[in-house]
Parts: structure tokens; sequence; C-alpha cells
């Protein structure tokens, strides 16, 4: 049932948020436990961008883009929008109007199992959007949804607060209250990545540094 706004939600200490976002997709996902994954159809509109923030989430009605402009209203600074339609649509719920609006709240970018439009001024405005179409269909407001409840957006579980990142391999959810436990093991995985990045530039193999000769052996690879 729509029609519920949660004014007050609980958001993860920023430190841990950006710590999150120079982490990246790939890394947090891993750190994780290969958890969190939203789906692989929503894209970036433009290559580079790499965020994270806290997610403002909006259950919308399809073609009906009334609760966008509610969300707004209810952004902080380093807030990510993340919208799931109630059933399957592909209008262009957002442009570069509401993202104006929602730039001057400090809101870090958008994500939309659903269309977007506008997206050369979108990218012109430096404004980071992943979703799962472009689409010059615009919508209407007329029916009520609901804003900052549980929803599911692109196959995963996204509550208000929950960490988002995003960059150009897709986007990831992190749990609010395992984010700073997410991101300690983000960062040695780093680490051990870098260590292995140089032994790798020196010439060794992954052969040999992840000890797969023996494993390959007993499974009967066999070299002529």
């Amino acid at each position: 049932m729509g029609g519920r706004v949660v004014r007050r939600i609980e958001r993860a200490d920023r430190s841990v948020i950006d710590g999150l976002a120079h982490a990246g997709v790939a890394t947090v996902h891993e750190a994780q436990g290969r958890t969190g994954l939203l789906g692989r159809h929503l894209r970036p509109i433009f290559p580079g961008a790499r965020i994270a923030g806290s997610a403002v989430t909006i259950s919308a009605p399809p073609g009906d883009n009334w609760m966008v402009h509610v969300a707004i209203e209810q952004l902080t600074d380093g807030d990510i929008l993340v919208l799931a339609p109630t059933s399957p649509c592909y209008d262009g719920y957002f442009g570069d109007l509401l993202a104006t609006s929602a730039m001057a709240r400090g809101c870090r970018g958008l994500v939309i199992d659903a269309g977007v439009r506008d997206v050369r001024d979108l990218s012109a405005m430096g404004f980071p959007v992943w979703s799962a179409a472009v689409f010059a269909q615009g919508t209407v407001k007329a029916t009520l949804g609901s804003v900052n409840i549980d929803i599911v957006c692109a196959g995963a579980a996204v509550r208000a607060g929950d960490v988002i990142v995003a960059d150009d391999d897709g986007v990831c959810v992190v749990p609010r209250e395992t984010a700073a436990a997410v991101l300690n093991k983000a960062r040695a995985r780093e680490a051990a990545e870098e260590a292995k990045r140089g032994r790798l530039a020196a010439g060794e193999l992954g052969l040999d540094i992840y000890d797969m000769r023996s494993k390959l052996e007993a499974m009967g690879l066999r070299y002529e």
C-alpha cells in the first residue's frame, strides 16, 4: 500500500560511506561475501562516476514520478535516491529539472530500475545515474507511492539508510549496520591485491601466487 513517507532514517558514518566509495563496487561486493549486487541491467548514463551514499528509497507506481518530488524533500547531503517501480516500467521518471532540485539538497546520484531522460544535460551537470533504460517517455503525477520504506530494486533488498555504492561495474548495497565492518574487509582486500599486483608486475604468475599447480594436477590437467 502506498502513501507513506518515513522522515527520520539512520545513516552510516560519512567517513565509512566515503571509504566504501573509494573501494568501489567489485571490492565491496567481494568483501561482504559476494552479496548485495543489484541487477546487471542497471548501467551508468556516463562513465567514470564512483559514488556512495545513504539510500533514500522510493516505491513508485509505473509511469508516475510524483514520489520523486516527495523524496527530494527528504534528502540530506550525501544521500542517493533509489527508485523501484511497483511493476516493470521503463518510462523516463527523472530528468535535468529533478536533478537540479536533488543536487541543491546534496544528492550524490540516482539508482533507478526504470528509465531516465535528458541524459545529455544530466551528463553535463555531472549528476550520476544508474538506470535500466534511457527513454524519453514522460510520466504523470496521479498515484501515491511511498518514500523511505523497504524496497526491492533490481533484485536486491534496499532499506532506507543502507549504503549504496555505484561505479562503472554496477551497483551494490551494503546494510547500514555492517557498513563499517565491510569497509575494514574491503581495505584488507585492497592491501592484499596491491601486494599481488606488485608480484604480477614483476613477472610472477597467478598459477604460483595462488598455488594452483597442485590443484590443477589433482584435477587431471596434463601438459603435453
